[in-house]
């Protein structure tokens, strides 16, 4: 499809996903997940930040460091996962490249996805790198199982904050859904990462009809307990193994209605934040959560998130196979404008939303341990 075509009205109808529904009353948050504006213009800029046609200035790279992991959580992996040669994947000169062009795009925000990034020799180094070049934010999401050994030192090193995923809060249901690991692990380094000042620590519960939705006031009460900020989020149609479906999908919607029967929430009103969840504090004044939902009430109109893959490309949402591949450009003596030149291109080829709630949508080929979260 040409640029013109993308841009026209027709184009825009069909890409664009559904309105977010009426906001009930009890729900009065005034939301950011506001439609993105028609093209603004057919032309792509050459200076300035990373701007899409519609208007989307993209300041937050997602850095995926690695396909592997070593858990095989039902929703992302399947037990016989085929990994990368380790040769195809991006070394760390490689990455502190890209992300230098990125920072004087604009981009403020760095987070560190996998597989698990923790797995990664070396780790700790590259948040060095990183940290050298004047990112703002450098977050990491982890499962946590390595994290106590190396928290101290990712902290020195610049790293500022991690969200830790966690589905389960008793031990046999965490083990059975990660299909490896150990809460008690997972739990402990919470406390260790908080120790040395990794905070605001976050906790991510991909919740699954049938399998861990009863726990939804359990993870309330811990997060009104410990403090941390625990982030329910939708199932995504990005699992290796293809069963993704809506009838195991939990939405946002339905964790709200449940919290709030028990513990009236307010939202946290934060003017012009542009983030993936929606943030709600008890009302008592104990505690936080927040709300990704992906699925039923996209926030595609904000987005400001583009991804470096392992192996290299580009990806400017998570549900396009579109890449722009960057590996084979940087071993072939490119220059530092021939990466901002990549960027700017899979910026502006960025379609107004995802489209999961359209009828031709079709599941991106790569799953999320491949892509980054």
């Amino acid at each position: 499809m040409s640029d013109d075509q993308r841009l026209t009205d027709a184009s825009y109808a069909r890409d664009t996903p559904a309105l977010r529904p009426s906001t009930p009353v009890a729900l009065s948050v005034k939301s950011h997940l506001v439609e993105p504006r028609r093209p603004v213009t057919t032309l792509m800029p050459t200076t300035g930040a990373l701007i899409d046609s519609y208007g989307r200035i993209h300041d937050d790279l997602r850095i995926s460091i690695t396909d592997r992991c070593n858990l095989r959580c039902v929703y992302c992996m399947s037990e016989d996962m085929t990994f990368q040669p380790r040769e195809q994947l991006l070394d760390f000169d490689e990455i502190e490249r890209v992300a230098r062009v990125a920072r004087g795009l604009g981009v403020t925000a760095i987070r560190l996805t996998g597989g698990e990034p923790l797995v990664r020799r070396g780790v700790v180094d590259l948040v060095k790198r990183l940290g050298a070049l004047g990112f703002t934010d450098i977050a990491m999401t982890t499962n946590a199982t390595r994290l106590a050994a190396l928290a101290a030192p990712l902290r020195e090193a610049g790293l500022t904050r991690v969200n830790i995923s966690c589905d389960s809060l008793r031990p046999e249901r965490y083990a059975s859904i990660r299909r490896r690991g150990d809460l008690a692990t997972v739990l402990a380094a919470m406390d260790v990462a908080e120790s040395v000042g990794l905070a605001p620590l976050k906790v991510n519960v991909v919740l699954l009809r049938g399998i861990n939705d009863d726990e939804m006031l359990d993870f309330a009460r811990f997060a009104r307990s410990t403090g941390r900020v625990v982030r329910f989020i939708e199932f995504m149609p990005l699992d290796a193994s293809g069963e993704w479906s809506r009838e195991r999908l939990v939405a946002g919607r339905a964790v709200f209605d449940a919290l709030n029967a028990v513990w009236p929430l307010e939202p946290v009103d934060e003017p012009g934040r542009v983030a993936p969840a929606e943030r709600f504090r008890f009302r008592d004044g104990v505690g936080e959560i927040g709300l990704i939902s992906t699925v039923t009430q996209p926030f595609c109109g904000t987005c400001n998130r583009l991804r470096l893959t392992p192996d290299g490309a580009i990806r400017n949402c998570l549900f396009s196979d579109e890449e722009h591949t960057l590996r084979d450009l940087l071993r072939s003596g490119c220059t530092d404008a021939d990466v901002e030149l990549v960027l700017r291109r899979a910026v502006w080829a960025k379609f107004p939303g995802h489209a999961i709630n359209e009828p031709g949508f079709l599941r991106p080929h790569r799953s999320m341990s491949m892509i980054g979260g």
